[in-house]
């Protein structure tokens, strides 16, 4: 399986909280639900719909899992929401207890089991492993060479601050664009893979 991340991000490499005002407030963060001024249906929503096809199953961070276990088993009846729901998810979690994981098809993987578990299923044979948010449970894997596709949703906007996917650890790490696309919007759509990964 393919190791393939989805984020909104800003100019400024910002992916905190770009649903809601409330999704994620850690360090004082105001602007929460930045992305929806500049969301394409036909761009971007097809970008999402793509990425959604090609997955086998989905993995989370703990904060992400829960916003999403709160919003989509809501709209089953919607062909997006029914695959979503009906995916096997994986949550790297220490502190949700499997009793919590509610979501259809739930498996939670303890922090410390993160990075040898996702290697296992780099391994197997499927589709792709979906990711979307989870921005310090990303880091690690770009960290530790495990992300094989970043599609990343530019949005025109400076946020001044937030949680980033980039590791910061002084390491040089080359990306090959794929393919971009422009939305009306003035967001892209870039699909980038690690230089000389296939």
């Amino acid at each position: 399986m393919r190791v393939v991340v989805t984020e909104f991000i800003s100019l400024d490499g910002v992916v905190q909280a770009p649903g809601g005002p409330e999704e994620d407030t850690d360090g004082g963060f105001a602007h929460g639900g930045w992305s929806h001024p500049f969301f394409d249906p036909e761009v971007i929503g097809g970008a999402f719909a793509e990425g959604l096809e090609k997955a086998e199953a989905l993995l989370y961070g703990r904060r992400t899992y829960q916003t999403m276990a709160a919003a989509w088993p809501e709209r089953a009846g919607d062909p997006f929401a029914d695959r979503l729901n009906s995916m096997r998810k994986y949550v790297v979690s220490d502190t949700l207890g499997d009793e919590q994981l509610t979501w259809e098809n739930s498996v939670r993987i303890p922090g410390d089991r993160a990075l040898d578990k996702v290697r296992e299923l780099r391994e197997a044979e499927g589709g792709d492993l979906a990711m979307m948010g989870s921005p310090t449970l990303v880091r690690a894997l770009i960290e530790a060479g495990l992300v094989d596709e970043l599609r990343l949703v530019v949005m025109p906007v400076l946020l001044g601050g937030g949680k980033s996917i980039f590791p910061a650890d002084g390491g040089l790490r080359s990306w090959e664009l794929v393919s971009s696309v422009t939305a009306k919007t003035g967001a892209q759509v870039n699909v980038l893979r690690p230089a000389g990964r296939s």
